[in-house]
């Protein structure tokens, strides 16, 4: 798949197929793209909780709190719930420059894991205290992320942003999923320079 691909095809995905187990090995992989990701300053802060483990998985998602824009929908049913999850730790002290590889090793897994074919969504809405005692953080450590990863089972598509330039995201009648993005030309407020085309 080339890269312009992959990132349109790493779209936040909040419905799996619970039946369909995910390899520890895959979420260590995952870790270790991100390890290995840019950091500002080279401080490598962050640290990682990866887990498979069904009855962890359990309280981790009875943590989380999904996609506020579809006020109709209490989050995945049962059988679609995420096979696994990565969470992504800082220092409790924080630091400068900690948000920014947040994104980069969250970005960074997400791309990884839509180059094995998995879904995955970033939630930054959770209740801290229970995932942080389910997978056992160390106490100089606090939950930035959890990413929740498995075998999509929901259509995403990128959409033009409608008329009332709305953001929020939307399923239709067939349960697919609709994006909507800004136009280039919204985002690109400048170009300077030849262009050698």
């Amino acid at each position: 798949m080339d890269y312009g691909s992959l990132v349109t095809t790493a779209r936040s995905c909040r419905r799996f197929d619970a039946a369909r187990p995910i390899p520890l090995s895959i979420l260590v992989w995952l870790v270790d793209l991100a390890r290995i990701a840019p950091c500002g300053a080279n401080r490598q802060a962050l640290r990682y909780v990866v887990c498979n483990d069904r009855s962890r998985n359990d309280r981790v998602f009875g943590a989380l709190r999904w996609a506020a824009y579809l006020t109709d929908w209490d989050g995945p049913a049962v059988h679609e719930r995420p096979a696994g999850y990565v969470s992504i730790l800082a220092p409790r002290e924080g630091g400068a420059g900690v948000r920014v590889d947040l994104g980069i090793a969250a970005q960074t897994i997400m791309l990884g894991a839509a180059a094995q074919g998995l879904g995955c969504c970033m939630i930054g809405a959770f209740d801290r205290a229970v995932v942080e005692e389910a997978l056992e953080v160390p106490q100089d450590y606090e939950v930035q992320l959890v990413l929740a990863i498995g075998h999509p089972a929901e259509r995403r598509v990128l959409a033009p942003l409608g008329e009332d330039e709305s953001i929020r995201y939307w399923r239709d009648a067939q349960g697919v999923h609709h994006v909507p993005k800004r136009s280039l030309g919204d985002v690109l407020v400048g170009r300077f320079g030849d262009s050698n085309e």
